[in-house]
Parts: structure tokens; sequence; C-alpha cells
């Protein structure tokens, strides 16, 4: 927390009806933010204090746990309200006067955007908190992007393309493809398209809390950043990774590399769903060297009967992590039914896949298995953090022009909701967690 010393008219414990300012006081408790605060008070050095940075610095924290869509919304809120000026560290005997200008949260905004990598370095102090506290943090872990509009205009070409005040020389177009098959068979498609930026989060899907994150402009692929938040989980939290068992994604992440990735270099299994690349009248390929076993694109493991052609989805019989094979049983023997072609059978009790040659095809946890459809559920995770990020924090309406706004708008919004986990956890209000709007 950023600690004030100012001269209180009242006590903490003499305010009545503080109400919402109890979500405010636990973000700020539980915030490590002394770091910051050097560094911010030895850059103002001697110069005039009108404003302190401590004080001015919770009032931003105010500004992203209220939801407060830009600084003159967050300014009103602070001139009217005395308690909020006292709970931020403002001096109470000065009243209005005592609100920073327009201009000053600009300068300081500035100064945050000048330090984003002590910003990104709280986020990590959290991150380390809460997976020492929490049981199975980083157990299981989702990924997936998050569409961000910008509302300002865009760069117009030729000579006038500078900044003017208005214009997101940013931002650009990011677009998104939704695929899928009808009951009735037939395919539909849905393309999304927005001006602004995307957040990529990485989050325990479990605990619905944020462990990596990374802004870009919307057009960034999502592939290659994955791979980039994988590498920075391995330097700032190498237990973490090495904890994950499960990571999930949709099919934007659906790439060999990552699969391969995940799995022989952390040992995770990679729960991602998965684009059909083959041609439409090519519904399965033979497996292997036998002639009696097929399998589709999704990895299901089927065998065909000598006698009638007829096939049958093999029985999933587990992982085998020594030897990196997937093992199928005979579908007639595992179930005990007779089968026309079982003299003249290939296949005989049980088969077994390797998944080196093709990891994303046939990962360690294959996708015809109802342990994978329960892990990819969990993805929906991600989700869930990118609505709270939208609705109780402000991301859907905002006036930011700029990438480094907009990265530090949103590093600002995901400290905030892990300390106010942190906070929740300390205080044995577990069942509180993943509230961001009801009172300590």
């Amino acid at each position: 927390m950023a600690i004030i010393a100012q001269k209180q008219l009242f006590g903490w414990n003499e305010i009545e009806g503080l109400g919402d300012l109890e979500r405010l006081r636990l973000v700020a408790e539980h915030m490590p933010d002394e770091e910051l605060m050097r560094a911010l008070e030895s850059r103002r050095a001697r110069g005039r204090d009108d404003y302190p940075v401590r004080a001015v610095w919770n009032s931003i924290l105010a500004g992203v746990v209220f939801g407060h869509e830009s600084v003159e919304s967050l300014r009103r809120e602070l001139l009217r309200n005395a308690q909020l000026r006292q709970v931020c560290g403002f001096e109470v005997t000065r009243g209005a006067a005592a609100v920073p200008s327009r201009f000053a949260y600009t300068r300081f905004l500035r100064s945050l955007m000048d330090h984003d990598d002590m910003i990104e370095g709280i986020f990590a102090s959290l991150v380390e908190e809460l997976s020492g506290l929490l049981d199975g943090f980083g157990v299981r872990l989702a990924c997936d992007g998050k569409a961000v509009r910008s509302h300002g205009r865009r760069r117009r070409t030729g000579a006038a393309s500078e900044a003017d005040g208005r214009r997101d020389l940013d931002a650009d177009v990011g677009v998104k493809r939704y695929r899928g098959t009808r009951e009735d068979g037939s395919v539909w498609e849905k393309i999304t398209k927005w001006f602004g930026y995307k957040l990529h989060l990485v989050v325990d899907s479990h605990w619905e809390l944020p462990v990596a994150f990374e802004v870009t402009k919307a057009s960034a692929g999502e592939q290659p950043v994955a791979h980039r938040l994988l590498d920075a989980l391995d330097v700032r939290h190498p237990a973490l990774l090495e904890r994950c068992e499960y990571f999930s994604a949709d099919k934007g992440y659906d790439t060999g590399s990552l699969s391969r990735r995940l799995w022989d270099t952390h040992q995770v299994r990679p729960v991602i769903d998965i684009r059909n690349l083959w041609d439409k009248d090519e519904p399965s390929r033979p497996l292997g060297d036998s002639l009696d076993l097929v399998h589709d694109h999704r990895g299901a493991v089927y065998c065909c009967c000598p006698r009638t052609g007829r096939q049958r989805p093999m029985v999933y019989g587990g992982f085998e992590a020594d030897r990196e094979t997937l093992k199928y049983l005979c579908p007639a023997r595992h179930h005990k039914r007779p089968c026309p072609g079982a003299n003249d059978c290939s296949v005989g009790h049980s088969v077994r896949v390797p998944i080196s040659p093709d990891k994303r095809t046939f990962p360690p946890l294959p996708r015809a298995t109802m342990s994978w459809q329960r892990e990819y559920s969990r993805r929906t995770a991600v989700e869930r953090v990118n609505s709270r990020l939208d609705v109780s924090f402000g991301l859907e309406r905002h006036y930011i022009r700029g990438l480094a706004k907009m990265r530090l708008r949103c590093g600002l919004a995901l400290i905030v909701m892990l300390a106010m986990a942190l906070g929740r956890v300390r205080h044995n209000q577990h069942e509180r967690l993943r509230s961001l709007v009801q009172a300590a």
C-alpha cells in the first residue's frame, strides 16, 4: 500500500457508511507498490508537491476499482466525495482544492508509463504471492486473446496523419473468424472486425485469476504471443509453470510448435482445439501401416472390420508417458461383443499410437475423450475474466488512445484484480475471491 502520513480530522473507525470504499482499502492494503512509490518520489525530488505521489497513485487505483472510464469522471467523484479523498490520502483540510488538475493526472500517467516495468513487477509479485496461498494455483492454465476496441479516430493516409490528440495512431484492425457446423451438416462462418488492440491473457482456470498478459495491436497473431507468454512465465514463475498440468486454448492457438513445446519442454498436456485442414471429401486417413486402423482430423482412432468394412471407435486405454504412446483397445473385446472380422483383424487386443510424429493431431490427452472435453470446458474461465475487465473495470468504455496508454490501463486493471483477490485470501474470504463488487 502507498502509505500516507497526514493529519486526520477523525479516525478511520469513525467513518460511517464506507460501503464501496472498503474495496479500495482492500486493494490499497495489499498492493506491493512501495518500490514504485519511491521511484516516483525520487523522480519528483524537490519539485512542487501540491499533489502527493502516493495520494495520486491511490486515486488512480480508485478509478480502476470503481470503473471510471476517464480521468474527468474520477476527478468529479473526488470533488464531490470527501471520504474518497481522505481514503486516497489527500489533505483533508484543503477540501476540493486537494484534487489534482487534469494536467497533473496527465503528467502522472506519463510517469507511470515510463515505469511500466515496475507495474509488471507488481503484477509478477502478486502472482507469486497468490501461488503460495491458493491450493492448486497454476495447475490448470488457459489462454485467449480479448478484443479491446479503440474509440479514437483512425490514422489518415497522406501528410495529415500525424498525431492531433484525437486519432489513435497505434491501433489497427483485427479480424476474428468463427466457423462451425450446424445440425443439418451445413457449415457457418462469422467474421468479426474491430479497430483497436488485443489483450492476450493466461489465467488460472480454476481460481480465474491472471498469471501473464501482453497488450498488442489488434492485428497481432495469437500463436506467436502465446510463445512469448510462456517465455515470460518461464522467466518470472518457473515453479508455477513446472506445477502446470493442463494448458487449454481455442482453435486460434492450433499449431504444432505450441503443442510440442508444452509437452516436450514443460511436460504440460496441451488441450487445444484443432482446425480441420483436410479436404472436405477426406473423412479419415490410414493410421501407420495397418489397413485396419484409420483416424480423423481430430485424432480419433477407428478400427475397420475386414469383413464388413464398418468403422468402430477404438476404446481409449490411457497415455503411457514413459513410451509417449496412446493406448487403444479393441472395442469388440473390451465390450465383449462379437465381431465378424475378429479372426482376420490385424489390430489384436490393443494398439499403441506414438505421439511424437504429430503432437498436434495426437496430443497426450486425446480430444475424443471425456477428460479432454472436461478440461477444454475450463477454458471459459478466460472469457469470464475478460467480462470482468469489461464490466467491472471499464475496458468496454474508455477514452484511451495509444498502445502505451492501453498497456498501462490493462496492467492497472489486472494488478487491482490480483490485489483484491490477495486481500480476500488473507482475510479468509475465499468464497468472495472472484467478486470485484462486494465490500470486504
